[in-house]
């Protein structure tokens, strides 16, 4: 499954949301596009129409992220919203077909995303 991962650029993303996904199985097993990984330059839209699921880590708002999620859902991919329990998410979500789910850690993150990928794929 080709996963493409949005979110803000206002945190520390590669610590908290890219080692973890690295080092876990999803990496073995998806093809995961980490938008800021490398420096990599490519057309997100693109990207987006090619991928079969958005993640987007909704934990601190961001314009960006916004319209992402917004072109995912206009071509209808399937998009799944994660953020971290201790934060307070954008009432906008509710407007969005898309699963939200709040993890607790890093570990709880990435069993969450196994679970509702493994519902995707069925």
């Amino acid at each position: 499954m080709k996963i493409y991962v949005g979110h803000s650029n206002d945190w520390n993303y590669e610590n908290e949301l890219y080692n973890p996904i690295l080092k876990s199985e999803l990496n073995k097993k998806h093809d995961i596009i980490l938008p800021h990984l490398n420096n990599r330059s490519f057309d997100t839209k693109k990207v987006i129409e090619e991928a079969d699921l958005f993640i987007a880590e909704v934990s601190r708002p961001s314009l960006g992220l916004g319209i992402e999620i917004g072109r995912a859902e206009q071509i209808g991919k399937k998009i799944l919203c994660i953020y971290k329990k201790s934060e307070k998410v954008s009432s906008s979500l509710k407007y969005v077909d898309a699963s939200l789910i709040e993890y607790k850690d890093e570990k709880d993150m990435i069993d969450k995303i196994k679970k509702e990928i493994e519902k995707i794929s069925k």
